[in-house]
């Protein structure tokens, strides 16, 4: 076991894990941080999914051991009132059925629209591609983006 310290949502945790750890059980059974779902288990439905520096990745298959100085963030701080454009748009457009894989998708797409603000539907059904819903609301996922960039960029 080493000592990995790490900076999550704007504060510091230090957690004595084995280095192939995944950062999702860290988070979860660690940490108490249980917005970030498991699902699959190995990268295929994105559940899963956290920002490292901004960057998507699911964390299901990342090791802790990779984490170094990144900053993570997971979907209990994207914001702290649930206020972000993607979680208001999700609500305005209402995405959610079961809701499990709501966290990852999230996540998946703010990070898109950080790096892509004014995507078109393509740019969108490509960037989301990685997530799955089980409920298939994929139409509700795209809107919801495309809602999201439409807000963010008149502001």
């Amino acid at each position: 076991m080493a000592n990995y310290n790490l900076q999550i949502n704007g504060k510091n945790y230090q957690v004595d894990v084995d280095e192939d750890t995944p950062l999702l059980w860290v988070l979860r059974d660690h940490l108490g941080l249980v917005g970030t779902k498991y699902s699959c288990g190995i990268s295929q439905c994105g559940a899963c999914t956290v920002h490292v520096n901004d960057n998507a990745v699911k964390s299901c298959t990342y090791p802790v051991s990779a984490v170094g100085t990144e900053k993570i963030t997971t979907i209990e701080g994207l914001s702290e009132e649930g206020d972000h454009p993607v979680q208001r748009a999700w609500e305005e457009v209402d995405v959610a059925q079961c809701g499990y894989c709501q966290a990852g998708q999230i996540m998946t797409a703010a990070a898109f629209l950080k790096k892509n603000p004014s995507p078109s539907e393509e740019d969108v059904v490509e960037a989301m591609n990685g997530n799955i819903c089980r409920c298939g609301t994929y139409h509700r996922i795209k809107e919801a983006v495309l809602l999201a960039a439409s807000k963010t960029t008149r502001s």
